[in-house]
């Protein structure tokens, strides 16, 4: 049993029916995702088949409603925790990212969305025929949703959108994105959520490079006297904040938990590393600092891991509430800094050498620790949400 297995045996949130869904997931991996990834990374996007075999495979639909092709029947929050471990595997965090952005993307759909709509995107979505992307950052504002500048001017039975979007993930492939805009005054009460078909005319896009994340297209996205049907709202007019924010905190969990999976495969090439280089005379294990090392990267791990499966506890248990997400995520992106520092530290100059798990994923810290709010911006909402005080 590796260390990528251990957390799961000695836990009391997983059964038997996690280990089964894992190695469900690690096959899919190994088959369709492992002999590839180097190259997607180097060709920057992922294949639009492989959102196909996804769902074929009970990917893409883990944990969504049976009626649009999902299967959630016997499936739990931690069932999706297990997923985005074994996906992490490959050492790619630009993979889950762009393979299940219809999770950041489709939620608003099915929370907030008419039956007809549902039906005309969550399945094909989740058939992976189509692929939905999320707008919400602008060039100017990055997180701070309240006061986007994107507008949507309602027209008889549409709506004109002007403005654009920026670091949108599956941004250059995605057919639809679920796009936060301005129809209202100002502040969160003007905030809605329109569906917009990404062939439409006055779309257009740029593809992103970027230092991580290389298998995931990135986009900025403009529009210039978009026409969106009326029907496209998603949820009432100036009421899509409240479906923003409650996006943000499954993003969040999902991140953290993403952290953890990416720090332990940073813990395992170091070990694999420690214990095949010699040094000295001897392993690189045998001396005292590298062991050190070692075991503080499990630790910080460890630590991490349990605060994430008692987030994911609280959401199974209506107990959760939004500080949480906002703290976890800080301390799950630091973690995943400093262990994969140290990881580095114990490969030496391999590290520095593209072709190590290592490598990429110190690439992508950054990321995940800017992406989905930024540690400044997380603390100082949970600051806001536990302590009061407007700044």
């Amino acid at each position: 049993m590796t260390i990528f297995d251990q957390w799961r045996a000695r836990s009391p949130y997983y059964d038997e029916t996690h280990e089964a869904l894992a190695q469900s997931v690690r096959r899919f991996v190994a088959q369709e995702v492992a002999p590839h990834i180097d190259r997607w990374e180097a060709e920057g996007e992922l294949p639009r088949d492989l959102h196909k075999k996804a769902a074929e495979a009970g990917i893409l639909g883990l944990r969504y409603p049976e009626e649009y092709g999902g299967h959630s029947d016997g499936f739990d929050i931690f069932h999706g925790m297990v997923q985005t471990e074994e996906l992490s595997a490959v050492g790619a965090g630009g993979l889950g990212a762009s393979l299940m952005t219809h999770g950041i993307g489709l939620p608003p759909v099915l929370a907030m969305g008419s039956e007809e709509m549902k039906q005309r995107i969550a399945v094909p979505v989740l058939a992976g025929e189509k692929i939905i992307a999320l707008g919400i950052t602008e060039p100017s504002g990055g997180s701070d949703v309240a006061n986007l500048k994107t507008k949507a001017e309602k027209k008889g039975d549409r709506y004109i959108v002007n403005g654009s979007k920026m670091f949108i993930t599956s941004g250059m492939r995605a057919d639809w994105l679920t796009c936060a805009v301005r129809t209202g005054g100002p502040g969160a009460g003007g905030v809605s959520l329109l569906l917009i078909d990404m062939n439409s005319k006055g779309v257009s896009r740029n593809r992103l490079d970027k230092m991580g994340w290389r298998c995931s297209d990135t986009a900025a996205i403009f529009f210039e006297d978009v026409e969106v049907p009326a029907e496209n709202l998603i949820g009432p007019e100036n009421g899509g904040f409240i479906g923003i924010m409650r996006n943000f905190n499954s993003e969040r969990l999902g991140m953290a938990m993403g952290c953890c999976a990416f720090a332990r495969v940073c813990l395992q090439e170091a070990v694999d590393w420690a214990q095949q280089r010699e040094t000295f005379g001897k392993a690189l294990v045998g001396h005292q600092s590298i062991r050190i090392k070692l075991a503080d990267m499990e630790r910080q791990i460890d630590a991490t891991q349990a605060w994430v499966d008692l987030c994911a506890w609280q959401v199974k248990e209506g107990r959760d509430r939004p500080a949480d997400f906002a703290m976890l995520k800080v301390n799950a992106t630091r973690m995943l800094e400093a262990v994969a520092r140290e990881a580095a530290q114990v490969l030496g100059g391999a590290s520095y050498i593209t072709g190590s798990k290592v490598e990429r994923i110190y690439r992508e810290v950054r990321v995940n620790a800017i992406g989905g709010g930024s540690e400044e911006i997380m603390l100082d909402l949970a600051g806001r949400q536990l302590f009061g005080g407007r700044g």
